[in-house]
């Protein structure tokens, strides 16, 4: 390619880039700390969401492990919503949560898989889909909310948000070990 040639698409590359630029909103986070206490409203909404979506994922579970499964996850969900607040108190900020845009699309999703399979095998392999999706947004907001927390030094936030890592982590363990002890080969045989 001739000199001129690579310059000309550099600056195609420039202007397109320029282009692709996002205006800030006024309440934009302009540092690491903002950014932070605005993951931790939007991962207060999602786990107050869960509370609520929990039950009807277990109303429709069938595999006995499954249902119990989600069940004691309802209590676990239940002490990371104490324990963010926890981790607002220490951060000197009021726990209020922000609509989680994510976590509603993945709850919304789920409903629909629901609605998609008949009740029984299929349809505990979809709520483990379904929910695994679900823990896995969790397992990567936790792990950067932890890493933020630390590089803010903010220490105690740290170790508490760690420990949700952690719970999020067995969820999703959970999770597998069902679906590949009974639920996706008993859904393999319809």
């Amino acid at each position: 390619m001739k000199n001129n040639e690579r310059q000309k698409n550099t600056d195609t590359t420039a202007k397109s880039s320029n282009a692709d630029i996002v205006e800030a909103g006024k309440d934009a986070a302009t540092s690491l700390r903002m950014l932070f206490i605005d993951g931790l409203k939007d991962i207060y909404w999602a786990e107050q969401a869960l509370v609520k979506a929990l039950p009807k994922m277990a109303a429709n579970a069938s595999a006995p492990s499954l249902k119990s499964s989600i069940k004691d996850h309802i209590a676990v969900t239940e002490n990371q919503v104490v324990r963010l607040k926890e981790v607002f108190n220490i951060l000197g900020e009021k726990a209020e949560g922000i609509k989680c845009e994510a976590l509603a699309g993945l709850l919304k999703e789920g409903d629909h898989m629901l609605e998609e399979t008949a009740y029984g095998p299929v349809r505990d392999a979809a709520i483990i889909a379904a929910s695994q999706k679900i823990e896995h947004y969790e397992v990567a907001t936790y792990g950067t909310l932890f890493a933020f927390a630390k590089v803010l030094g903010e220490n105690d936030a740290a170790k508490l948000l760690q420990q949700t890592l952690a719970e999020e982590c067995e969820a999703d363990k959970i999770l597998t070990d069902v679906a590949t002890g009974c639920v996706n080969m008993d859904a393999s045989q319809l």
